[in-house]
Parts: structure tokens; sequence; C-alpha cells
């Protein structure tokens, strides 16, 4: 979280409202390590531009819209095993941003079938992969967690068509879907059903009469990003055209190798493009290494990320209506449904960050110095001249 002095200092520069400054993940491999010190050496921020509301009916409309309506049956229960709360957690966000989308789901038969050597067929068509199978028990890893709840459904449709109660849950890992498996029959019963989380909250869809979906389809959501520099003119001036062009190179191509996206209207020495992916954490992760990379080379980039072009771009140039001071480098996206941003912040703003968090006595010394600087000042008759001492303080403060 924000410490106070850090959160009146971000509001005052920037006039939006900060969550997060750099992130409390803790990276468990070299991946990770890597993505996490960048979010700290940055100050990465990150910032809540309008509040999402998350409550059960919000969780609920969300996961019909990203599973799909068709791939859902007419009648289920929807329960809350445990709430999520009203806000949103950045560790849990930077997880799924470095960890990506894919997920772990289990089912469990009660008793050995021929359906379990179906089940693995059914999943695999589906693009998954079979990590544990038992003659009761499957562990598999889909592409997404909307793939994994989708799929689920669908199996769980084809046992109760047999007569047979399948449990099953979605976890980060093969070993947390399973215990989520038992917190469900726990709470709920060993009712035919399917636990997962939803933004730190648990919930389950349970089934209480046998259907068969017609056909269970993957839902197509499209996940696009804008990316613009900002003050491309400036730059040029500055650095020169070519200079430009290997920045924008080094984006294109490092979204292309690295994040899966595919490119749109780029054309070599352009200031802008559009990208494509086939999930939204690879948006966003490769909206925040276009920003700290442009960060590197003394540029800034505005990037919004949407589910269709004009929402990308739309996103991306709301920097421009924000009421902050100075052009923002921001990356905007879509969470439940509020708006949010991660922002790379400048060496100044960093520097403050940097003072208040690890550096307090500096800091304390700082405004001592400007306090007796323009005390001095109005004795002498010179109080005019006391805007020196906040121009002497903020010159060290970059120089540091």
């Amino acid at each position: 979280m924000v410490n106070s002095l850090t959160k009146s200092v971000i509001k005052l520069t920037t006039k939006l409202n900060p969550i997060a400054v750099g992130t409390k993940f803790y990276p468990t491999n070299s991946l990770e390590t890597e993505y996490v010190e960048l979010f700290n050496y940055t100050n990465t921020i990150l910032f809540e531009l309008d509040k999402a509301e998350i409550t059960s009916d919000t969780i609920l409309e969300n996961l019909i819209r990203d599973v799909g309506a068709e791939n859902l049956p007419k009648d289920y229960t929807f329960h809350e095993l445990k709430p999520a709360e009203n806000k949103i957690e950045e560790y849990a966000l930077v997880s799924n941003i470095i960890m990506g989308s894919d997920r772990y789901f289990y089912i469990e038969l009660p008793h050995p079938s021929r359906l379990i050597d179906i089940f693995v067929k059914i999943i695999q068509n589906e693009k998954g992969e079979i990590v544990e199978k038992t003659d009761t028990e499957l562990v598999a890893k889909m592409l997404s967690k909307n793939d994994a709840i989708r799929v689920a459904i669908e199996l769980i449709g084809i046992g109760l068509s047999e007569g047979i109660q399948i449990i099953s849950a979605v976890g980060m890992t093969g070993a947390a879907s399973i215990e989520r498996a038992i917190h469900y029959t726990q709470l709920v019963g060993s009712f035919p059903g399917i636990a997962f989380t939803k933004l730190g909250g648990e919930y389950a869809l349970v089934f209480d009469s046998p259907f068969l979906l017609q056909e269970s389809r993957p839902v197509n959501l499209d996940n696009y990003l804008f990316i613009d520099l900002i003050d491309s003119t400036k730059f040029i001036q500055k650095y020169g055209r070519n200079r430009l062009v290997e920045l924008m190179t080094g984006i294109k191509n490092f979204i292309e190798t690295e994040c899966e996206g595919e490119l749109e209207g780029y054309r070599e020495g352009g200031d802008d493009f559009i990208a494509r992916f086939p999930s939204k954490d690879l948006a966003i992760r490769a909206g925040l290494d276009a920003a700290w990379f442009a960060l590197e080379n003394d540029a800034k980039i505005r990037a919004g990320i949407g589910r269709s072009r004009r929402e990308a771009g739309e996103r991306a140039q709301m920097v421009d209506d924000l009421p902050s001071t100075t052009p923002l480098s921001l990356v905007v996206f879509e969470l439940a449904n509020g708006l949010y941003a991660y922002n790379i912040p400048s060496e100044f703003t960093r520097t403050l960050i940097n003072l208040i968090e690890n550096q307090k006595p500096k800091l304390i010394g700082i405004f001592a110095f400007v306090f007796i600087f323009a005390y001095l000042m109005s004795v002498l008759g010179l109080g005019m001249f006391s805007i020196l001492g906040v121009i002497l303080a903020l010159v060290y403060a970059l120089v540091a």
C-alpha cells in the first residue's frame, strides 16, 4: 500500500488517487524477480481512475460476460463462499500479469467411471494439458480461468446426464484447485458444481438439475493495446528521427516475440501503433514493458487496453484529459467494472518517493533548510527571495 505522506505528495503532483507504489508481490523465480525489481526500482504507481464496485452481483455479471451466457445452463445457483473486498489488491494484479492467465482445474468423480477417459479427450480438444489422472480424479491445466470454468461446466453437465455428481474447482496451481474443491464440499456439500476465485473472493456455481450444453465454445474476447509516444516532435528534435525509429522498433519487436502480440497499422518512423493479444494480462504486460523501455530512452508513452481498437485508443487518449499538471506515462485498463492505470513516474517524482520512503532524515533536513532560509530572508527584509530556498531544494532533489 501507499505511505500516507507518499500518497499525499503523489496526489498533489498528479491529482490522481494512488493505490500502490511498486509491488508487494513476492517473486519465486527469475522472471518474477525481474518484473518485481522493475516495479520497485521504477516506483511504478497503480492509480485508480474510476473505482470498481465489487459485489456478488458484479462478479456474476463479469463471469457471465467472460465465460459466455451460451456456455451456462439456465438453471444454476451462484454462491458466495468468501466475499471479495471492495478494493483492488495490487499484488494479485501483478501476479496475474507476471504469471499469465493459465489456470489449473480439478475434477472429482464419486466413484470410478468410463467418463474419466471421455473427459481427458474433451480437455485435450480444448487445448488443455492433463497434469494428473486417477480413476476418479483429474487435474488439468487450461489456457485461462474462463476456459477452465467453461470446460468444467461442460463436464459437470455430461456427468449429470449419466447420473454422476461431479465436483470441480479452479486454482493458480493443481494443489490450490484441490484445496478449493475440499473447501467447496465443506461449505456447500457434495452437490455438482465448480468453485473459483474472483478479485480476492471465493465463489461457486452449483447445478441442481441435469443439463447438456448444445456446444461449449470459448468466448472470443479481443484485447487491443494502443501505444502512442507523448510529444514525439520534441523527442525527435532532441535525439533525431533515427532514435525514434530505434525506440518504436524495440517496443514492436518485444511485443511480437515476448508477448504474442500481432501489430496492426505500424509504419516505420511513426510514433504510434495498435497490437492485438490473446489475453488481457499479456496486453498489460506489453504496455508496462513498453513504458519501462521508453523511460530508459527518456521518453513517455500513453497506452490504452480495450476490447476494441477504438476502446483502446480512447483509453490512451484519457491521458490528455487527466488533471495532472504534466503528461503522465500511463497504461490504462479496465479491472472489474472500474478503470485503473499503471504510471511510470518521472525522475523527479521517483526522487521524492525515495526521499519519503527511504530517506526521511534527509527530507526533514531539506524542509528545515527551506524554513530557515525563508525565515532569514524575511528577517533581512528580503522575503521575496524566499522562493530561492525552494528552488535550491528542488535542484538538490533532482541532482540526488
